[in-house]
């Protein structure tokens, strides 16, 4: 395929970065078999005819952005997300996961951590076998539950079943890295029921688990419903007896809670989110990604002819260019920092940004400090298990 390079797509990045070479690549695959009413994230239903024209594109996409990269990049992990990736033909994810792997910088094979979301409705024993042979070494199932009234709430095209169906396969495939994505504080959800969803988790024996607490995004079904009255969610206490719950449970089968909604057991913590959350720089292909580098963010447009189009013609596919200050990267990298059970480090703050957080945060921090929800040790800064409970009130103080 002849690529045009496309020189004005991103920022000229042939300085090293100022926080060490980029390491994190996110591949956006924006395609659903339908959309779940909870679900803010960008994914489009019921367009097949796009798929193979958004193959193409990201396939020009990463030949031309790689060429920017080549003295600024050392990949560690790379991530195929969405949306379902794997409503796009096996084969196909596998071309553009070999174009990355041939065409960015890349640390060692086994260094090298590759992820890719799948959903049970979506992929076989086939299809696990072409991904783990093509280098997917984790693969992230999202199951969202094991109770079938509960799928059919969330809109999800699999059964429990399959969702079973799918760890075995990918067991069978090769997957020796395996997360399974599980949401609780649904409506009409008891600890009894999320404790059921927990056990038949455990059961898998997965590395890994990603457990969210259903929150009602704008502009969704789902707040739709909660406007009129018609969806009612579990009381705080029900969710807080959920979350105690998991703790205990994840404990006793040696999980470790390495991030507010993230357990793995030891050296299965996923190291691209980790990255996130120490708001280091990060790669973005495809039609609404997002590329961070450095102090500015990057959004790509989501109309995915229009996009490709763009990238055809050499022409610019950021739809929107955020420039942070030194301070507004300060607060971010605190607040996702601390979603970490480890805290963030002052020292580390100190040297990046050159502000000291005590000073910055002054008597906000003491007082959070004061109230247990913070608590300080030595050069760190950590949510106490009550500041945990209450991150979000926590965070808003700190923006």
């Amino acid at each position: 395929m002849t690529v045009q390079r496309c020189l004005s797509n991103l920022p000229d990045i042939t300085a090293a970065h100022r926080q060490g070479p980029c390491s994190a690549l996110y591949l956006h695959v924006p395609f659903c078999l339908r959309k779940c009413p909870y679900c803010s994230f960008f994914s489009l239903a019921g367009k097949d005819r796009l798929h193979a024209l958004f193959a193409e594109a990201v396939d020009r996409q990463i030949k031309q952005e790689a060429t920017r990269f080549a003295k600024s990049c050392r990949l560690e992990t790379i991530f195929f997300g969405g949306g379902t990736p794997t409503l796009l033909p096996a084969e196909t994810l596998a071309d553009l996961l070999g174009d990355c792997l041939d065409c960015f910088p890349t640390a060692a094979d086994n260094e090298l951590e590759i992820t890719i979301e799948v959903n049970p409705a979506t992929v076989d024993k086939n299809d696990l076998g072409i991904l783990r042979r093509a280098g997917f070494n984790r693969l992230s199932i999202g199951v969202q539950s094991f109770t079938e009234r509960e799928l059919a709430l969330l809109g999800r095209p699999h059964t429990a079943l399959d969702a079973r169906q799918t760890f075995y396969d990918a067991r069978q495939a090769g997957f020796t890295n395996i997360n399974l994505d599980l949401m609780y504080g649904l409506p009409g959800q008891r600890v009894a029921d999320w404790r059921h969803n927990l056990k038949q988790a455990l059961t898998l024996e997965p590395e890994h688990l990603s457990l969210y607490e259903l929150t009602i995004e704008e502009n969704t079904p789902f707040a739709e419903q909660v406007e009129r009255g018609s969806l009612h969610m579990p009381m705080e206490e029900e969710v807080i007896a959920m979350l105690e719950l998991t703790l205990t449970l994840l404990r006793q089968a040696k999980f470790e809670r390495y991030e507010i909604s993230n357990y793995g057991r030891r050296g299965f913590h996923c190291r691209h989110n980790i990255n996130y959350w120490h708001n280091r720089s990060y790669i973005g292909l495809g039609p609404g990604a997002v590329a961070c580098l450095d102090d500015v963010r990057y959004t790509a447009g989501r109309d995915i002819e229009q996009f490709a189009n763009h990238i055809a013609a050499g022409k610019p596919i950021w739809e929107d260019e955020e420039h942070l200050t030194k301070e507004e990267r300060f607060r971010e990298t605190m607040i996702m920092g601390l979603r970490m059970t480890s805290g963030v480090s002052i020292s580390g703050l100190q040297k990046r940004f050159g502000i000291d957080p005590a000073a910055y945060y002054g008597p906000t921090l003491d007082g959070l400090i004061k109230q247990d929800l913070l608590h300080r040790s030595n050069d760190h800064l950590r949510l106490t298990d009550r500041g945990l409970l209450l991150a979000d009130a926590v965070m808003v103080r700190l923006v």
